[in-house]
């Protein structure tokens, strides 16, 4: 199949998936949301590695303000952040392992495609940030899914400080699973193994893993509540179109 926001291939038991705007900074939209569902509820039969790829630069540098600004989808921010949620929960509940590998910058709900995902691989070039509460937002969505990796304290300390930290600091504090310079070979270590394991082992595996932390599924209402007071605020919403026409940022008025 063709999709337009991400570029997906199989191969026997594995699917990539690479998120695929290189003009938007690998930005969500709507579409890109659409897509990634379509795909992941495809792998629930047949597939049982998915790895999950963005571009060298940059991975996902989380919503796409142009497409809020410009009043996309009726207002993408809150019609999508039920959606996405559900994508996230698929890539963490599903019935197979999900790999992040990761590349260049990971911004706000990038991180939720990656706290979602089983594992986390990542290059030295890999930095990760939630930049929401600059433009008078919070990450909603994302938080249930990076608390589970990180903990309460260094996610809130991700989110009020707004500024970037590095792979390896990521890796010391368990948002990354393994790094190294060269990620490619990395990952394939990590296939060669992963490939040994029978699709039937992988399913009742992660429904069980998934029973003993079913916070996940509980926060959900919570964070998309949130989520759409955040984006039914004019004055958000006058940042975000500040940001995304003129490249202006809030205290830059």
């Amino acid at each position: 199949m063709n999709y337009q926001t991400l570029r997906v291939q199989w191969k026997d038991k594995l699917c990539y998936i690479q998120i695929y705007r290189p003009e938007a900074k690998n930005a969500i939209n709507t579409l890109m949301v659409e897509e990634f569902y379509e795909v992941l509820t495809l792998c629930e039969e047949q597939i049982n590695i998915i790895v999950l790829e963005g571009l060298p630069e940059v991975f996902c540098f989380g919503a796409d303000f142009k497409e809020i600004a410009s009043g996309g989808s009726s207002n993408a921010g809150i019609n999508n952040s039920e959606e996405l949620y559900e994508v996230w929960l698929k890539l963490t509940t599903g019935p197979y392992i999900t790999i992040a590998h990761v590349r260049g910058k990971v911004n706000a709900g990038g991180i939720g495609f990656a706290a979602a995902c089983d594992i986390v691989l990542a290059d030295d070039t890999a930095e990760f940030s939630l930049s929401e509460l600059l433009f008078g937002l919070f990450p909603a969505c994302v938080l249930p899914f990076l608390i589970r990796r990180v903990g309460f304290q260094k996610a809130h300390y991700l989110t009020i400080m707004t500024q970037p930290v590095s792979a390896l600091k990521a890796h010391e504090w368990g948002l990354v699973d393994a790094c190294e310079e060269k990620s490619d070979s990395l990952l394939r270590r990590h296939l060669l193994r992963l490939e040994r394991l029978p699709k039937s082992g992988i399913t009742k595996y992660k429904r069980y893993i998934n029973q003993l932390y079913e916070k996940l599924s509980g926060e959900k209402e919570t964070a998309i509540e949130a989520n759409h007071r955040m984006f039914s605020d004019s004055q958000n919403i006058s940042w975000i179109y500040q940001f995304a026409t003129q490249g202006k940022l809030p205290w830059e008025s």
